[in-house]
């Protein structure tokens, strides 16, 4: 049978999975499984200032000594919540421990009034031991018993306009070869509050995709609706209206239900929307982009710059991700709160490759069907086309303009190159750390918001024989002429003698105008 209603397995994990939870459990509850459990967190002793406070004598309460009390008040107050938020960030990714109780003793009234964020954290994080106790249903599917590469998650409700989901999985499946589906896993989480209408599309999923069901490709699952928070009287940040902060509430649950599912499944997942085409080999490229960043630290790799499309995680990270999104999931929408868990990871900057891999495609949003026609202008649709672009060392004649360094026209980094005043002979250098044999070059200056600031008169000049104690080469050789601000020539090893040093830029022509170097894109021959 390809659905499998009723039947019951566990994760690596040990969720449960099962057509009717065992447990009418309510959320939050666990709190009475362990009566008298009480832990105390490091640092409540941070409190005791406020008691030595409340401990003296009438006479210290002059205004000035009040107001020292206040500050001091909300310094616990804050000092608290910092260190719960980074006991839960960190500490949080166990699956074993028990649920936890803080006991805040000892405080002042006006102190326990200025902590009740504080113990709002404290009820939500009690709440998070839902997520060991969820009786998944497992609507069409079975689990494989070898872990995988890749797990690409995605979630799926009824839309009041457009139905894109089976489309979206036939890219996936389509654009992978039989050597990369192999190390890959599809989990939908089909999330609508209907029963009938998940049992549907499970049906027809399983139907069109029996050849993936059977080979363990795919799998749709269920969160039932008893296991989530309320999704009523929600705070309205934003002064966003209550549909949308219901909505978009219920998608950070789904979303967080997902990933804990997902969490021993594969060494890597990969989170999509449900309307979305994929670029062709994007595990390949993906594979390719981890060997660029491997010894380096990453809490969040990216392969679009749209909203929640294309997020690369760690698999290791996905428990403290998912309790992330549960314990904030009324305060803001998912694609904000991936930046604030990726911030809280340390990791600073965006890590975003290009091209894109994955395109938005639907034209109707999940959220009442209002037309979105949002898409990725740098999404590409072959993936084995990405360049290389060796090691290198960058500069520039050219003043730069604040922090739009040259760097982040030739690597992953966020943004371009905006340089001031290009004159003739300004240039843009490339200085590779090993010589390569040079196949191909693409550079793309402008842009959209500064359409004049692209190069109006420029060549493109492979170097050799770098000179020693200098970040140049000493000869140049002319492979071709900028036009309307583009560069793109193949074929450029047939017309060197041998590897390239340096790869550079040089303005033939004055222009007011400054010059934005939107991308430049190497590509070398095996082994280079």
């Amino acid at each position: 049978m390809l659905l499998l209603c009723g039947r019951q397995a566990r994760t690596r994990g040990g969720a449960l999975l099962s057509e009717k939870p065992e447990s009418s459990q309510p959320w939050g509850s666990c709190r009475a499984e362990h009566p008298g459990k009480t832990t105390r967190l490091p640092g409540c002793h941070r409190c005791a200032p406020t008691r030595r406070a409340a401990a003296r004598p009438a006479s210290a309460c002059r205004p000035s000594a009040m107001r020292c009390s206040v500050k001091r008040s909300l310094t616990a107050a804050l000092a608290a919540s910092f260190l719960l938020l980074l006991f839960f960030l960190h500490g949080g990714s166990r699956q074993e421990q028990d649920p936890l109780e803080v006991e805040l003793r000892g405080l002042t009234p006006d102190t326990v009034l200025q902590l009740e964020g504080a113990q709002r954290i404290l009820r939500d994080m009690d709440d998070l031991s839902a997520l060991h106790n969820v009786s998944y249903r497992l609507l069409a599917g079975s689990l494989s018993p070898h872990k995988k590469f890749l797990t690409v998650g995605l979630a799926s409700v009824r839309r009041p306009r457009g139905y894109y989901l089976p489309a979206t999985l036939q890219s996936l499946f389509k654009q992978s070869t039989e050597e990369e589906l192999q190390e890959m896993v599809v989990v939908v989480h089909l999330a609508d509050t209907d029963p009938i209408w998940n049992v549907r599309v499970a049906t027809n999923i399983a139907h069109k995709f029996a050849h993936h069901i059977l080979l363990g490709r795919l799998l749709l699952i269920h969160a039932p609706h008893e296991f989530y928070p309320t999704l009523e009287g929600l705070k309205r940040n934003y002064n966003d209206p209550e549909e949308r902060v219901r909505f978009r509430s219920k998608q950070n649950v789904d979303y967080a239900f997902l990933l804990a599912f997902a969490a021993n499944l594969s060494s890597y997942y990969l989170m999509i929307e449900d309307d979305v085409w994929c670029a062709k080999s994007f595990l390949t490229a993906i594979r390719k982009a981890l060997a660029s960043h491997e010894g380096s630290y990453w809490a969040t790799l990216e392969f679009s710059k749209l909203g929640y499309i294309g997020k690369l995680y760690r698999s290791s990270d996905l428990p403290r991700l998912a309790r992330f999104l549960l314990l904030f999931y009324q305060e803001m929408p998912c694609d904000w709160l991936l930046v604030h868990f990726r911030l809280l990871l340390t990791q600073k900057d965006v890590i975003r490759f290009k091209p894109s891999l994955f395109q938005h495609m639907g034209l109707y949003s999940s959220f009442q069907g209002t037309v979105n026609r949002l898409e990725d202008d740098e999404f590409q649709a072959d993936a084995l086309d990405l360049p290389d672009n060796p090691p290198a060392a960058l500069f520039t004649s050219m003043s730069v303009f604040e922090n739009y360094e040259p760097l982040k026209a030739y690597s992953t980094a966020e943004g371009y190159f905006w340089g001031k005043d290009p004159a003739a002979g300004s240039v843009f250098s490339i200085v590779f750390q090993q010589p390569a044999h040079v196949t191909r070059v693409r550079v793309r200056t402008g842009s959209d918001e500064r359409r004049g600031d692209f190069l109006h008169a420029g060549v493109l000049e492979l170097g050799r024989w770098r000179r020693a104690g200098s970040w140049d080469c000493s000869a140049y050789t002319t492979v071709g002429t900028f036009e309307k601000g583009t560069f793109e020539q193949r074929g450029l090893e047939r017309g060197m003698p041998g590897p390239v040093d340096c790869v550079r830029i040089r303005v033939t022509q004055d222009q007011s105008e400054w010059l934005i170097i939107q991308s430049i894109d190497i590509w070398t021959t095996a082994g280079t």
